[in-house]
């Protein structure tokens, strides 16, 4: 059986399936025009975010059995027409869980006491000390929008640094993820409105779909209080940018931190040339080595274990 692997893939990933056997092609920089022409030789196929797999692209898929994704989210799979041409898809929503946690905490600290901001004023020879007044985060109440692994991962550190965790979780997995944020130490809130006007600092963790899309929104921005600060490690689409943008232009709230974008690479110049409280990174979350090498070994296993089946 043949894989294709069409986003670059660490070696720990690619042994695995050399190992089971698999006739293993590696295509980092294949166009989506390419894969339509080549895609029916495969009989799995394993992709990060930068390959797009339409229905256009699947169309051509005669013996693909199976789509491997290296991550979570599966917003670059048409599910749908997979389901319809029978082709199982596979992803790691347990790999990420703790870098991404991890980012988000770290975009919380730099956002309470600024310190991206004064790290880039000292740079250019400013010394701000009494613009930079934080404050801290022990005492501050943490609202999670939805509760899948990343967030239960988030949830446990802060409530280590002496935070209170209030979570509202319909999005998500439901009576499960309630029934888990509550043996850890959360509240739980009953809807998301309630949970946005209670905390201090609010992380989302939701996937994107029709009915979480600019969930954050104006009118909800009006709802948080004065100083919220919102962290966004998910999903571009769950926050509408330009009314973020003009919450911090209006400083209704106190900062931001995105590290997901509607678009990819982030084209908004709005967003970038905006120099108050509010933090931009290119969609880091999984990039740290520990976790490329995760992510790799568990699509490799779930693939093989699929197609020896």
């Amino acid at each position: 059986m043949k894989i294709l692997i069409s986003d670059k893939l660490q070696e720990e990933g690619i042994k695995i399936f050399q190992d089971n056997g698999f006739d293993v092609v590696r295509n980092f920089t294949i166009t989506n025009d390419e894969l339509k022409k080549e895609i029916g030789e495969y009989d799995g196929i394993v992709v990060r975010s930068r390959t797009k797999l339409t229905a256009e692209v699947l169309e051509n898929a005669k013996n693909l059995k199976v789509i491997g994704r290296a991550g979570v989210g599966l917003d670059n799979v048409d599910q749908e027409k997979a389901a319809e041409l029978n082709i199982e898809v596979l992803n790691t929503p347990e790999a990420p869980s703790v870098s991404v946690a991890e980012l988000a905490l770290g975009l919380m600290f730099t956002l309470a006491r600024h310190i991206s901001n004064a790290d880039r004023t000292m740079h250019i020879g400013e010394w701000n000390k009494s613009q930079y007044l934080g404050y801290t985060l022990k005492g501050k109440k943490l609202g999670l929008v939805g509760f899948g692994n990343i967030a239960k991962e988030l949830a446990k550190r802060a409530l280590a640094l002496g935070m209170s965790v209030g979570v509202y979780s319909r999005f998500s997995k439901g009576p499960k993820a309630i029934e888990e944020a509550k043996q850890i130490g959360c509240n739980i809130y009953s809807s998301v409105d309630e949970l946005l006007q209670d905390a201090q600092v609010i992380s989302l963790h939701l996937p994107a779909t029709p009915k979480t899309e600019n969930i954050i929104n104006e009118s909800r921005l009006k709802l948080m209080k004065e100083n919220v600060i919102i962290i966004n490690t998910a999903r571009g689409k769950l926050i509408d940018d330009m009314a973020l943008l003009k919450a911090l232009k209006n400083k209704e709230i106190g900062g931001a931190a995105l590290d997901v974008y509607k678009e990819e690479p982030l084209k908004e110049k709005e967003l970038w040339e905006f120099e108050g409280n509010l933090i931009l990174t290119p969609h880091i979350g999984s990039q740290t080595k520990e976790t490329q090498v995760q992510a790799a070994v568990m699509i490799a296993e779930k693939m093989s274990n699929f197609l020896k089946k």
